[in-house]
């Protein structure tokens, strides 16, 4: 019978002098050596690159979107191929987002962090009303759940804490994560505080819904649920959260049990990432895993371990792919520049990727300026096995006692440009 103890973390290496640490996250479809870059797959693909590829670039577990692949092809069949990791002939586990993202991508038109700033939206900044520029409002949030209005074909769906969770379940994730409302940086801190105590109804409605359906599922492997913790840039807020959450518990037959991890969510800028998952990790339990709810480039990895995250999912290694730049240990290049059409060397020396073994950078431009999709696929296996690594390494140097030393080489080398 699937039941909350089947689902666990094990400490590790504790980084000296901060909140970073390794650790062992264990599910049934196998365990995540932590700190661990987890690719993401909205929608039950990582774009590009066959999952067999991304498991031989070293990839532990992908993560997958609730709210796309409730629109297509309907969670209903991936429940009859037995769930995401059989639907995508992904051998390892699996985690899903709530649709609490789509709340803000949707609502307010804009994207995590960076085109989040600025006095360009519509509607007055730091109003609870901006939407982003050309952007329509298609999420409405009332203290009861979300209406969505699709993209792809104007279709009205209702989202609900409980809704989520029976679609989250069908999914068959090991790591599912409450829904939530993701609020923008342009939100007073009047509407933050609502937001909040919202998003905290929402965490115990989706913790009681999933011991039900863990119950009445029973006849499938048990499925973690994450925790989400919000309140933007304000510590009161999150350290409230990271309280409110941490005391939850529902009954698991006979048993109480609360949330088996917690993730990171909300808007932040850059430069508060670090301090803010800080915050977090002072305040939750060290003995379950924290997620970080979409990162970007190498400093964040860094700022996201070193302050306690333990797995983190980026879209940046196969979005910034398909635009033709790739990363080198000396940043990020541009790939259609015209310095590199008879560039016979590889996109990195010493890189051990396919692409870099079999591929030139001259070859890969051609198909840039060609237009051939192969090169988003050369140029993501490249991206994605560069960041693969590089938190590996990152693991690494917290077991060994070098991971100061490690990253002041790393980032000064990266951003010498």
């Amino acid at each position: 019978m699937a039941k909350p103890s089947d689902f666990s973390f094990t400490l590790g290496t504790r980084l000296e002098g901060a909140h970073g640490r390794t650790g062992t996250i264990h599910t049934p479809h196998g365990d995540i050596q932590t700190p661990a870059y987890i690719p993401v797959g909205t929608k039950a693909t990582v774009k590009a690159v066959l999952p067999e590829v991304v498991k031989d670039l070293g990839a532990q577990a992908v993560l997958s979107n609730a709210y796309h692949l409730y629109l297509q092809p309907g969670p209903e069949l991936l429940d009859q191929h037995g769930g995401l990791s059989k639907f995508m002939n992904w051998p390892g586990p699996t985690f899903t987002d709530s649709g609490g993202f789509q709340v803000m991508s949707l609502g307010s038109g804009f994207k995590k962090v960076i085109d989040m700033t600025g006095p360009e939206a519509q509607g007055k900044v730091g109003s609870d009303d901006a939407v982003a520029p050309g952007k329509e409002r298609l999420a409405n949030v009332d203290d009861d759940g979300v209406w969505f209005t699709s993209h792809i074909n104007g279709d009205r769906h209702r989202f609900t804490p409980e809704i989520s969770m029976n679609i989250q379940h069908q999914l068959g994730a090991d790591v599912m994560m409450a829904f939530d409302e993701l609020t923008t940086l342009h939100n007073s801190r009047g509407y933050q505080v609502e937001s909040l105590e919202r998003t905290r109804g929402w965490a115990q409605r989706s913790l009681d819904e999933h011991a039900k359906l863990t119950h009445t599922r029973a006849h499938r492997p048990y499925q973690a649920l994450y925790g989400v913790i919000q309140g933007a840039q304000y510590e009161d807020l999150r350290r409230k959260a990271c309280q409110d959450l941490s005391a939850m518990s529902a009954d698991f037959d006979g048993t109480e049990a609360g949330f088996d991890g917690y993730g990171l969510g909300g808007a932040f800028e850059k430069e508060n990432l670090g301090t803010i998952v800080g915050w977090c990790a002072e305040e939750l339990p060290e003995e379950k895993p924290r997620h970080l709810l979409g990162i970007s480039e190498p400093d964040d990895l860094f700022a996201a371990v070193e302050a306690g995250a333990d797995t983190f999912d980026a879209v940046s290694p196969t979005r910034v792919a398909r635009t033709g730049a790739f990363y080198t240990e000396y940043g990020r290049i541009n790939l259609p520049r015209a310095q590199f059409a008879a560039d016979l060397s590889p996109l990195q020396d010493g890189c051990d990727c396919y692409t870099c073994a079999n591929y030139t950078k001259a070859y890969i431009r051609h198909l840039i300026k060609a237009d051939e999709i192969l090169s988003g696929t050369l140029l993501s296996i490249h991206n994605l096995r560069f960041t693969i690594r590089l938190v590996d390494t990152i693991r690494q140097t917290i077991i060994d006692g070098d991971f100061y030393e490690f990253k002041a080489q790393m980032l000064g080398r990266y951003y010498s440009k």
